[in-house]
């Protein structure tokens, strides 16, 4: 055997040695009537720890390829050369193997664990049961006649529900949008997904926040995207540092968040908003606004957002009922040139056949109706409250260990840890005490943060939630000290 793993490979060794071993029980190198080389032998002769040739054998009995037999070592499987010719496919490689690249493990990890009913959640980006507006659906089911039809829908979208869309874009966010400039759907994520799959190529330049809710997803990496980062202080990016990776590196596409931004909270300012916007002109480089909190401004304060002030058509908008009203009825909307609209739509198509009917008629009944400005209205105090009770609670358990940017809308709380941590050694300890959040290593390249999400839990559950993490926080402290 003169085949090594290569050390340089980021692939595990124990998964080199079991696709070879696999290749060659395929070309018939292995002989059938003996057993595969003894573990120890085996680990010897490829410089490696017997443990790593277990798992490789593990490996290839997991997918049917090998028999363990106890006494007398690993033989090749009967079943894959026997009368019926059957073989398990190796799940695992097709797994791992695919274009589409999964989530971070610990965005996984957080996803699993918050469906925990004695887990305090201050780490999932969506609204409180009780700050959804379920007795006006339940009004709308109940006393609202429908009148759709059950078949499929405009490749666009519900045509009602984006006419009402336009009249709140315009009586909101002082949007001028034709019904026909406007593509619901399945949520902003799948807005951004689109715009990535059908706008971009792999190799093009594109430019995010730093930190960003985008940071965490791997759809820019599954396209092949160069994806290049932007720092945010108290006013949101910094227009010259935009116009500097763009002479650097032609940037294609630009990413903002521009108010109430995931995960700091920040405000992109008038001056650098005005700026931004030359910038995009001059070099003719499209912004995607992602605008999922402007509603929620504590003050009621909610214009101007980037598309307000764009004359030209460089701004594709991206907005979404899942941080204002309900995240389980799955609409956003994505505005733009009819022709953008147009191709995005045909991908749409391609992918899910357009929305359930169901959702998109109560998305239109309450967005059009005298309740929405109503249920706005208690959302902002409610989210109010719920933040001052975070800056009440991390004053009271955590003075002077940590520090952070006060919010004014939004559902995220960023946080510094003044003393240097490991994030994810902290959230797995905090789980244990039962409270989530989430590492600022997620959502960006600034180290020693944290992000708590104050819009999932009542007024007594953040406190009780911060009085956990607090502990925690103490015993790792005096742990490292």
């Amino acid at each position: 055997m003169d085949w090594k793993p290569d050390r340089s490979d980021k692939k595990p060794i124990y998964k080199q040695i079991a696709e070879y071993i696999e290749k060659g029980i395929s070309a018939g190198d292995f002989p059938t009537d003996l057993p595969l080389p003894p573990e120890r032998r085996l680990a010897e002769k490829l410089n490696v720890n017997r443990s790593t040739i277990v798992a490789a054998y593990d490996e290839l009995q997991s997918i049917g390829l090998v028999e363990r037999k106890k006494g007398s070592g690993t033989w090749i499987s009967t079943d894959i050369w026997g009368l019926s010719h059957k073989r398990m496919p190796n799940w695992g490689r097709y797994v791992e193997g695919g274009s589409f690249l999964p989530n971070q493990p610990v965005v996984q990890r957080l996803r699993t664990e918050t469906q925990r009913e004695d887990l305090i959640d201050l780490a999932s980006g969506e609204l409180a049961p009780d700050l959804f507006p379920s007795e006006t659906f339940q009004e709308i089911f109940t006393k609202t006649p429908f009148h759709g039809h059950l078949g499929y829908d405009h490749p666009q979208g519900n045509e009602m529900l984006r006419e009402t869309i336009s009249m709140h874009a315009k009586e909101y966010r002082d949007i001028q949008i034709n019904p026909e400039s406007i593509l619901i759907t399945s949520g902003a994520q799948q807005a951004i997904h689109l715009i990535v799959q059908c706008l971009l190529k792999p190799g093009d330049a594109v430019a995010i926040e730093d930190p960003s809710y985008a940071y965490s997803l791997p759809i820019f990496q599954t396209a092949g995207l160069k994806v290049l980062h932007l720092p945010i202080d108290e006013n949101g990016v910094n227009p010259d540092d935009i116009e500097h990776l763009h002479k650097k590196h032609r940037l294609r596409m630009l990413f903002l968040n521009p108010d109430h931004q995931n995960p700091t909270g920040t405000k992109l300012s008038l001056s650098r908003r005005k700026r931004i916007l030359e910038i995009s002109s001059e070099y003719g480089i499209p912004i995607i606004e992602d605008d999922p909190y402007s509603l929620t401004s504590f003050s009621g304060e909610t214009g101007p957002t980037l598309k307000s002030m764009d004359h030209l058509g460089n701004v594709l908008y991206i907005s979404s009922l899942s941080k204002i009203v309900a995240s389980g009825l799955r609409i956003g909307w994505v505005m733009g040139p009819e022709k953008v609209i147009e191709r995005l739509a045909d991908a749409k198509q391609q992918v899910d056949f357009g929305h359930s009917v169901f959702p998109l008629w109560v998305a239109n009944e309450f967005l059009g109706s005298g309740q929405f400005k109503g249920h706005i209205s208690m959302l902002r105090q409610q989210l109010h409250e719920r933040r001052d009770q975070l800056i009440s609670s991390l004053n009271s358990h955590l003075r002077e260990k940590t520090d952070y940017f006060i919010p004014e809308g939004g559902i995220h709380f960023w946080c510094k840890i003044i003393e240097p941590m490991d994030e994810f050694r902290l959230l797995e300890e905090s789980i244990k005490r039962g409270v989530a959040f989430v590492p600022g290593n997620v959502l960006g390249t600034k180290k020693g943060y944290i992000r708590f999400t104050f819009g999932r839990g009542d007024i007594d559950s953040i406190n009780e939630g911060i009085r956990r993490f607090a502990d925690v926080l103490r015993q790792m402290v005096k742990i490292k000290n």
